[in-house]
C-alpha cells in the first residue's frame, strides 16, 4: 500500500489580520502638458457629483466646452505649481502615507489613492484585495463633507467594492474638521506669521460649491438658507458643507484668539453662471483693500496639502488682486502637507473610525 501523499501545511499570507487604509486625496495630473491635464479635467468634471446634471449635457458640456478651452490654460497654470518632485499634492502623499505607516505599525498597510488619475482607488483596493485584507478604513482628505468630495470617493469605493466575492468590514471617516489635532496644525502656522508682524484682516477662504449641491443635501428643504444659519453647527445642518466651512474657522479664530470683525470666511473657484456659495473670496479681497486693509493673513482650511487652489490661486492671483487695489502684504498660510500634527490626526481617525 502505497504511503499518502502529504501537503505542504497552508501558510497565511503575511497580510492575514492586517487593515487596509486607503488615504484618498482629489487627484492631479500626471504631468502639467496640455494632453494630461486635459484628460484630468475630463475624468475630474465627468463626475456627476462635481458637475451635478444629467449625463448628455455634462458630458458636452466637458469635452465640448470645458477640457479642449481650458486644458492650454490651466497647463500653463500647472507648470507654475510643478516642481523638481513634481505635483506637491502627490509629493506630499506620498510622505504621508509613508509616515503614516510608520506611525501605524505592521498590523496595518496603508496606500496613497487619488479620486482622479493616479495612483487610482482602483488599484489600491485591488492591491488590498490581493492581500487577503477584510477591513478597510478609507479617509478622504477633505476636512468638511461635501457632495463633490468625500461623497464621490464614496461612491467609487462602492461602485468597486461591490464587485468583490467577499465583501470586506468598511469604515469611512466623514469628515474631521472638530479634530483638534487638525485645528491645531493651522493654528500654529497662523500662529508663526502672527508672530512676525501685525494683519489688518485674516482671511479664511475655502473652495466653493453650487448653491444647488447644498440645497440637495438639506433633507428637511427649509434649512440652509445661505445666510446666518451656518453661524453654528447643528444636528440639522451638519452635513451642510457651507456650515462645516464656518464650524472650521470658528475653532481656528477661537483658538488664535481673533476679534469680531477681523476675520471673514469666503468662498473661491466658481465655475460656470450658476450661484455658488457666499461670499465670494474675489469680492471680499476687493471689499477689503477699499477699506484700506493694507495686510492679508490668509488660510486654505478646506484643503490638507498645497495644491493649485491654494499656492497658486490663494498664494499668487488673490495676492496680485489684493496688492492692484493698494494692499501692501498678503500672506498665505500653508497647508497640513507632511506636518506632525496632520500625521497624528490620521492616526487617531484611523485608530477610532
Amino acid at each position: 500500500m502505497e504511503a499518502p501523499v502529504l501537503q505542504p501545511p497552508v501558510t497565511a499570507p503575511a497580510s492575514v489580520g492586517k487593515t487596509g487604509v486607503l488615504i484618498v486625496n482629489l487627484g492631479t495630473p500626471d504631468s502639467p502638458s496640455v494632453p494630461d491635464v486635459r484628460k484630468y479635467l475630463r475624468e475630474f468634471l465627468m463626475d456627476g457629483r462635481v458637475i451635478d446634471v444629467p449625463y448628455i449635457p455634462r458630458f458636452l458640456l466637458v469635452n465640448g466646452i470645458i477640457a479642449p478651452f481650458r486644458a492650454p490654460k490651466s497647463a500653463k497654470v500647472y507648470k507654475q505649481l510643478w516642481s523638481e518632485v513634481g505635483s506637491p499634492l502627490k509629493h506630499y502623499g506620498y510622505i504621508v502615507e509613508r509616515e503614516l505607516q510608520q506611525a501605524l505599525g505592521n498590523d496595518y498597510v496603508v496606500k496613497l489613492a487619488m479620486r482622479y488619475q493616479s495612483p487610482s482607488i482602483d488599484a489600491g483596493l485591488a492591491d488590498f484585495q490581493r492581500m487577503g485584507l477584510t477591513d478597510l478604513i478609507v479617509i478622504p482628505f477633505f476636512p468638511q463633507y461635501a457632495s463633490a468630495s468625500t461623497g464621490s470617493v464614496y461612491e467609487k469605493v462602492m461602485d468597486i467594492l461591490k464587485t468583490w466575492q467577499v465583501m470586506p468590514k468598511l469604515r469611512f471617516v466623514n469628515r474631521f474638521l472638530e479634530h483638534p489635532k487638525f485645528i491645531e496644525a493651522f493654528v500654529q502656522a497662523g500662529r508663526k506669521y502672527l508672530a512676525e508682524r501685525p494683519y489688518d484682516h485674516v482671511l479664511f477662504s475655502y473652495h466653493g460649491l453650487p448653491e444647488r449641491q447644498i440645497r440637495k443635501g438639506d433633507v428637511t428643504k427649509d434649512v440652509c438658507r445661505f445666510g446666518d444659519c451656518c453661524g453654528s453647527l447643528t444636528a440639522m445642518n451638519q452635513h451642510c458643507y457651507r456650515a462645516q466651512c464656518f464650524e472650521t474657522t470658528r475653532r481656528i479664530v477661537r483658538e488664535l484668539g481673533l476679534k469680531d470683525g477681523t476675520y471673514t470666511t469666503c468662498f473661491q473657484s466658481r465655475l460656470g453662471r450658476d450661484p455658488w456659495i457666499k461670499p465670494y473670496t474675489d469680492d471680499i479681497i476687493k471689499e477689503l483693500a477699499g477699506k484700506g486693509v493694507k495686510s492679508i493673513l490668509a488660510f486654505s482650511p478646506a484643503f490638507v496639502s498645497d495644491c493649485l487652489e491654494t499656492t497658486i490661486e490663494v498664494g499668487e492671483e488673490y495676492k496680485e488682486m489684493f496688492e492692484e487695489r493698494g494692499g501692501e502684504h498678503w500672506q498665505l498660510v500653508e497647508s497640513l502637507n507632511d506636518n506632525p500634527l496632520w500625521i497624528e490626526t490620521l492616526v487617531d481617525l484611523v485608530k477610532t473610525a
